[in-house]
């Protein structure tokens, strides 16, 4: 049904196999920094006209591949469709950020939640499927979703938030409708992914954005014991092919053997990680993925260069003494930020994978 894969580098790292090169893509590629981007978003009217129309979401999930040699295309879409399909009733306020209309504040509004009908979601499985075929083979479709608790964190504030005050106090004030909360997601995320996978997804990717936020304790018990019930539901293979999974979370890498035991395939690390430590913590068990300082693409292409060579230095030689391999996905610590300046983004592109093939070539 699809075009062979011509560059499977990404999935190849992913699953700690020989690769040429480190590749690269990074978080919020398809974005506001490319002005390309904000015309289409224009002519869509908003961001969830983007997001709901496939032909837009096509297009700007392409976007990025047109302007530079990045070796992974990640879908179109927000983390907050599968809250949105429960009926919690999602906007965007231009320069607010995301909104519910009916956030789930007492007993009555938990018991009343339920895994969403995926038909509710099939733009986003058509989007997916128009993505790939427009594609052609050329780079791996990645689909995502948010972490369950991530979700819940927005289904219960009702926004973004600087404290976590509501979502903080119904976890230690009543944990029994936190936990039903976060089962529900799970399960959700799980089918949702595995939808993606089915329209055509190469690899999928939990965000669990805000698990950083949580206590340590609190952190095993509502994040991670979610993300792991997500990761043990997934479609592994599809089209004779594994199907990486990604588990990202932000403020981290202080749990990173945990998740690395989660069942991913690979661990994203925000930039407060040392990434050569991360590796031997991990002793290769799991890719990594990471982890530059967006920041760092506001300092002159030259120092871009420089930082992310160290980078790529710090993850060291693919190849161990031992033979085996551990893999690197190059990416930013968290999502591109929206006035990056493209040319500085080249840069980084092209050190990236010139500096790892010469770390492959030496010694």
């Amino acid at each position: 049904m699809y075009a062979p894969l011509q560059n499977d580098t990404f999935l190849r790292a992913c699953l700690r196999q020989p690769t040429d090169y480190t590749p690269l893509w990074l978080m919020r590629q398809a974005g506001r920094y490319l002005p390309e981007y904000r015309a289409t978003r224009a002519q869509a009217g908003s961001f969830m006209g983007l997001a709901t129309q496939p032909d837009y979401a096509t297009e700007v999930t392409l976007q990025p591949l047109e302007r530079y040699a990045l070796d992974a295309a990640i879908l179109f879409s927000d983390i907050l469709t599968v809250p949105d399909a429960m009926g919690l009733g999602l906007s965007f306020a231009a320069g607010e950020g995301p909104r519910f209309a009916h956030p789930l504040r007492d007993e009555a509004a938990v018991a009343a939640l339920q895994v969403p009908d995926l038909d509710k979601l099939r733009y986003v499985f058509d989007a997916v499927t128009s993505i790939r075929k427009a594609l052609n083979g050329r780079v791996p479709l990645i689909g995502f979703s948010g972490s369950p608790w991530t979700l819940a964190c927005y289904m219960v504030e009702g926004a973004g938030s600087d404290d976590y005050r509501l979502v903080k106090t119904l976890l230690y004030s009543r944990p029994d409708l936190m936990h039903r909360i976060l089962a529900i997601n799970a399960d959700a995320v799980a089918a949702y992914l595995n939808a993606q996978i089915e329209a055509g997804a190469q690899a999928v990717m939990v965000f669990d954005s805000w698990g950083g936020v949580l206590e340590h304790r609190a952190f095993q018990q509502f994040s991670l014991a979610y993300t792991q019930r997500v990761v043990s539901q997934l479609k592994r293979e599809n089209e004779g092919q594994r199907v990486p999974c990604i588990v990202f979370t932000k403020g981290g890498g202080l749990w990173l053997e945990q998740i690395a035991a989660t069942g991913a395939d690979v661990v994203g690390l925000d930039w407060t990680c040392d990434l050569g430590a991360a590796r031997a913590r991990i002793d290769d068990r799991v890719a990594l993925q990471g982890n530059l300082d967006p920041m760092v693409l506001f300092a002159s292409p030259d120092a871009v260069a420089a930082e992310a060579r160290a980078v790529l230095d710090s993850f060291g030689r693919a190849q161990r003494a031992d033979g085996r391999f551990g893999g690197h996905v190059f990416n930013l610590g968290h999502g591109i930020n929206q006035h990056t300046p493209t040319e500085h983004v080249q840069a980084l592109v092209e050190t990236v994978h010139a500096h790892s093939r010469t770390l492959r070539q030496a010694g």
